[in-house]
């Protein structure tokens, strides 16, 4: 989720990450956010408003905040805040936000390291993005921001190159995804109503998420 503010002639969205829980610390909020931030301004993102061209540009922030709690996230009401626990242990094995369009959601820690691409790809669905229809993108190159683990890729992608494609190790590796023009597109910007140049790119969820580790197996069902 952001805000979305037109300056001149860029379009400009401001996120904040929020992290909190076991795993979370300013080092890897750091990350997170600077990952966030250089993956999706690196294709020089342009957009089309009333006939005139806007660069469209990312300006993510962080923020480690290990006291917060329920009632915090709850009762925010600021279109940049996205907030994030981090834990080693998640449910399923996987990172995940709570929807398309979104402002929460969990990070496992093992999948945060530097270059994983995982903090923007779950951005991307913060915004309202889903993973593509078509998984499989054999000689199409390198693949975009949104593909999910187990996408069929051309050899130099896979987590093994040597590896038949859809076999273990013969699949897309997370680290070669790349934020494209099509992404940006895909945002569909150039539908946002703008009132005093300002607007909102997804929605509140506000979700404060308990510690998985610490639940019994039923209430994560």
């Amino acid at each position: 989720m952001g805000s979305a503010e037109l300056e001149n002639r860029l379009l400009v969205i401001y996120s904040n990450i929020i992290t909190y829980g076991n795993a979370a610390n300013e080092t890897v909020t750091a990350m997170i956010g600077e990952e966030i931030e250089s993956m999706w301004n690196e294709p020089n993102g342009t957009v089309k408003l009333d006939n005139t061209v806007y660069s469209v540009r990312f300006k993510v922030t962080s923020s480690f905040q290990p006291d917060l709690n329920d009632i915090d996230i709850y009762k925010n009401l600021d279109p940049r805040n996205n907030y994030f626990r981090i834990e080693e242990y998640a449910q399923g094995n996987i990172s995940f936000v709570d929807g398309l369009g979104c402002n929460s959601g969990y990070f496992k820690l093992e999948n945060l390291y530097k270059g994983s691409t995982t903090a923007a790809h779950e951005y991307g669905h913060t915004l309202g993005l889903n993973h593509p229809h078509d998984i499989d993108i054999r000689g199409k190159g390198v693949p975009g921001i949104m593909y999910p683990r187990g996408t069929l890729v051309d050899p130099q992608y896979q987590y093994e190159p040597d590896k038949a494609a859809g076999t273990k190790g013969g699949t897309m590796h997370p680290i070669y995804r790349k934020v494209k023009q099509e992404d940006i597109e895909q945002l569909k910007l150039h539908k946002l109503d703008f009132e005093n140049g300002k607007s909102v790119l997804g929605e509140f969820t506000n979700y404060w998420h308990p510690d998985h580790a610490s639940l019994d197996s039923n209430d994560l069902l």
